[in-house]
């Protein structure tokens, strides 16, 4: 089986994977490149973008625009699969957005023509075995794939992480669906941030509990595609007995859950208690605006909230209509609000002010529980590290006790590797054969050849 990082191994957002056998072409993920990131253009690629296409498939890994939004721009006879529920919330997202961004409408056209799969149920595309296994991400209804071709096995783990609500089922699940593989290809967005992951979910979700309990007016700012976080704030909010808001689109992405039928949302977690979420209501008579009436501030004032908001002007405007004391708490990557940042978002700085608490956890896995994990897939040959910025750390982190295979955009790799007799300090070097020649990647010692 031939490997191909089109894009990623030096970036995280935006990332391509190519799996080839035998004159067939399965793909993973088509997304966009993130904003404030690296720009290298529409990606074109033979196979997938263009050319002949029929022996050709995409694998999405889960909807976060940096993983799908790209797939708008490629031809419609191209087979893509991806999770139902997964599908099902990009609908819901880009029917909000599709009079705002063109994008959205091309986006519900080509979902249509989406193919769906399920969890831990195999399915065949030419030569390749295609086994979904779902993970743990922000994303709900994420999945990583193994791909299994001429007894070649390669488990490509997604956006995932070890510290979430569903966690705890992982190891159940790589020993039932996966075993060992030959070779890992991974994500390893926090390799540079070893503090991004420091907290559980559950104990996130046992803080703002208690936030709420002591504030009776808190307003979260989140991803409202963050679903095990919109639904964790909402169960914190009924058992502090707040009235949980949302928008009328918030609302639709957590009804879609509730109601999906997945494995996951048979938990209490993802279903409503009594008293369900209450969804804001448009300002008939002015544009962009809520409707705030004096019985809505009554019931503020009474009960107490929690409101789930984002950085524009309509919420910015509700906001300053709130009458009482308000907790602004920022729950997604800070990133965001730090000044200097390529991420820097200015609207979401102002909406915040500056007086806000920051009460978040990554949605990716750390390296304390990677290196677990890898010692449960023990990877016979090694591991790829994409969606990074710092690949070079990952192997400095990782390569004592695995071969680490650091590539650039489009290097070609082959599974399995070819071993040669070659010794440096009385261990044996994996070598990997590329077009301009032989390049020894990694070994134990942390030293790297060519």
């Amino acid at each position: 089986m031939n490997i191909r990082i089109h894009r990623g191994t030096h970036q995280i957002g935006g990332c391509v994977t190519e799996y080839e056998y035998d004159g067939w072409h399965l793909f993973v993920d088509y997304g966009e490149e993130l904003p404030g990131g690296p720009k290298n253009g529409d990606l074109q690629v033979e196979g997938l973008t263009h050319g002949d296409l029929s022996k050709s498939a995409l694998l999405i890994t889960h909807y976060h625009g940096d993983h799908i939004g790209n797939i708008i721009k490629l031809p419609k006879e191209l087979p893509i699969y991806m999770g139902k529920v997964g599908r099902d919330i990009q609908r819901v997202l880009s029917n909000h957005l599709k009079n705002k961004n063109n994008s959205h409408k091309v986006m519900l056209e080509r979902l249509e023509y989406v193919n769906t799969f399920s969890e831990g149920k195999e399915f065949k595309f030419g030569p390749f075995s295609i086994m979904p296994v779902t993970v743990d991400h922000s994303a709900f209804d994420a999945y990583a794939f193994k791909i299994v071709a001429d007894e070649v096995s390669v488990y490509h783990t997604g956006d995932f992480r070890l510290h979430g609500f569903r966690s705890g089922k992982t190891a159940e699940m790589l020993q039932k669906y996966v075993g060992e593989v030959d070779c890992v290809v991974c994500e390893g967005t926090n390799v540079t941030r070893p503090k991004a992951a420091s907290q559980k979910e559950y104990t996130l979700q046992k803080d703002f509990e208690t936030l709420f309990k002591e504030n009776k007016g808190c307003i979260v700012y989140l991803s409202s595609t963050n679903i095990d976080r919109l639904f964790s704030l909402y169960q914190a909010a009924q058992k502090a007995h707040r009235t949980f808001y949302v928008d009328e689109y918030q609302k639709k992405v957590m009804d879609t859950v509730v109601k999906s039928g997945s494995i996951w949302s048979k938990s209490q977690l993802f279903q409503y208690r009594e008293h369900e979420p209450e969804p804001l209501i448009d300002d008939k008579y002015r544009k962009d605006s809520f409707f705030v009436s004096d019985s809505f501030k009554d019931a503020l004032e009474k009960h107490g909230y929690v409101l789930i908001a984002r950085a524009n002007s309509r919420f910015d405007k509700l906001i300053e209509q709130i009458p009482g004391e308000k907790k602004k708490v920022l729950s997604m990557w800070n990133g965001y609000v730090k000044e200097g940042s390529d991420a820097y978002n200015e609207n979401l700085a102002k909406s915040l002010d500056e007086d806000f608490d920051y009460m978040h956890t990554s949605g990716h896995v750390d390296m304390a529980d990677l290196r677990k994990f890898f010692r449960l897939l023990n990877p016979k040959q090694g591991i790829i590290p994409i969606h990074t910025e710092d690949p070079d750390a990952f192997a400095k982190e990782f390569s004592d006790e695995w071969p680490i295979f650091l590539l650039n955009d489009g290097d070609p790799i082959t599974v399995p590797t070819i071993e040669v007799d070659y010794y440096y300090r009385e261990e044996r070097v994996p070598v990997v054969f590329f077009s301009d020649g032989c390049k020894i990647i990694t070994s134990r010692k942390d030293e790297q050849f060519k």
